[in-house]
């Protein structure tokens, strides 16, 4: 393959690329609007990324941009003779009478670079998948990186006036005052988890994280179930522990409330055929999306649930579970890769702007004390996860450590870290026989912290 550009002289305006600097040394306020989007390798001519860099930074040190001192500081650099001299700088200012139109010249410009990286992109990526050289997986992750980054380019952020904001939120709030209990996120099913959390919230990165056994999963699926069936909302699991079966045998069973051993083994009650055909005819209704690819890494995740959401909708998202993903640099610490995870699946929330519920292992240090209570600090593998999370919860059954426990049976749920909220803890039932939680009945237990 030519390794070599397209002979084709590629997109450029340099009548804009003049236009906008002659804009600048004609008034010292028109490069504020600018600055910010615009950089010296937008320029496709070399004298004119010479000419703009020397304007910003006399516009860095505070100082005037007009001929003169953009013409002295040429000189102290050496390169004013190199660009056309005075003549040229003074034939920029001559080329536009007025500095109205600097933002319509520098559109233009930064259009042109625009497209001027995309041709090198598409070209390094090209010859990269002839190459043969890299996973694909590898070369797919390059290829997105390098197009979002010049996505990210173009688009030009500006602050947004509050009193745009207020009326939006004066909405929402008169709306939850007059459906007094409404909650502003999405159910959960579990009533003090709502009043605590409000919902889950849009753009929101859940972490729920136990040692094995304590059912993050059985859990992680009574939201799923409660939020399709209930709030007939579309719900997407990633299982990269248990394959679709074991999960459809979980939902018929906390559906149905039917004994889970028995409907994994066939020893089915009469009656409980009745129980299965209605959980089955229940749970087929329900928008539940399930992939169970179990080899699945992030890109593979964001292209997926964008699909779900463009196609069938998409409300929450479930990942059971983190330490399982693939990572994209294998080559990379465990810490690394966690991190790296961890920081896409928030930045994937924000995107499709729905809450993610991720689903976390702890360390084997919350077992060496006692009680064996769980922390921030036993998150395994990376302080990434706290960080990027805006809720942290842990589960934690004192039955499982006591086999004499006055309290068997009671998961508590200890909420750690809440943005946007208060921390503290609830207390549900899990029912283990039908592998799933429950609220609590009042008087049912106390509620006192271990």
């Amino acid at each position: 393959m030519n390794k070599e550009m397209p002979d084709k002289k590629p997109p450029q305006n340099t009548e804009a690329e003049q236009s906008l600097l002659g804009c600048l040394m004609l008034d010292k306020d028109a490069i504020v609007k600018i600055v910010d989007s615009i950089r010296a390798e937008d320029f496709y001519k070399n004298i004119h990324q010479e000419i703009y860099q020397v304007m910003v930074d006399l516009y860095e040190k505070s100082e005037p941009i007009d001929i003169l001192s953009v013409s002295a500081r040429l000189r102290e650099k050496q390169k004013l003779e190199q660009i056309g001299g005075l003549t040229y700088i003074t034939s920029l200012i001559n080329s536009v009478p007025t500095a109205t139109h600097v933002l319509n010249y520098a559109k233009i410009v930064r259009q042109k670079k625009i497209l001027r990286d995309l041709i090198s992109a598409s070209h390094e990526i090209g010859l990269s998948a002839f190459e043969e050289t890299e996973e694909v997986d590898i070369l797919l992750d390059k290829a997105e990186k390098v197009v979002f980054d010049i996505g990210q380019r173009s688009l030009t952020q500006t602050f947004i006036p509050i009193k745009d904001i207020l009326p939006e939120t004066f909405e929402r709030l008169d709306r939850l005052s007059k459906h007094h209990g409404t909650l502003r996120g999405l159910a959960t099913g579990f009533t003090d988890l709502d009043n605590k959390l409000s919902g889950l919230q849009k753009a929101d990165l859940i972490i729920l994280a136990a040692r094995p056994g304590m059912g993050k999963t059985s859990l992680a699926l009574d939201i799923a179930r409660h939020v399709a069936v209930f709030e007939n909302k579309t719900v997407g699991l990633f299982s990269l522990e248990m394959g679709k079966d074991q999960l459809a045998d979980r939902l018929i069973a906390a559906t149905g409330n039917i004994n889970s051993w028995n409907l994994r083994t066939g020893r089915l009650q009469e009656d409980d055929f009745s129980r299965v055909q209605h959980a089955i005819g229940t749970l087929s209704e329900a928008p539940i999306y399930i992939d169970d690819a179990g080899s699945v890494n992030i890109l593979q995740m964001r292209a997926m649930a964008r699909r779900l959401q463009a196609t069938k909708g998409l409300d929450l998202l479930i990942v059971d579970y983190l330490q399982l993903m693939q990572p994209m640099n294998r080559f990379a610490s465990p810490v690394q890769q966690v991190t790296e995870n961890s920081r896409a699946l928030k930045i994937l929330a924000k995107e499709l702007n729905i809450p993610v519920i991720v689903l976390s292992q702890l360390s084997r240090s919350v077992e060496q004390r006692v009680p064996q209570i769980p922390k921030l600090s036993d998150l395994r593998d990376s302080g990434a996860i706290e960080q990027d999370a805006d809720v942290v919860m842990f589960i934690y059954k004192e039955d499982a450590y006591n086999e004499n426990s006055l309290r068997p049976g009671i998961a508590k749920i200890l909420i750690d870290k809440h943005r946007n909220g208060a921390t503290g803890f609830i207390e549900l039932y899990f029912e283990k026989q039908k592998v799933s939680f429950r609220s609590l009945d009042k008087g049912e237990y106390s509620s006192e912290m271990v």
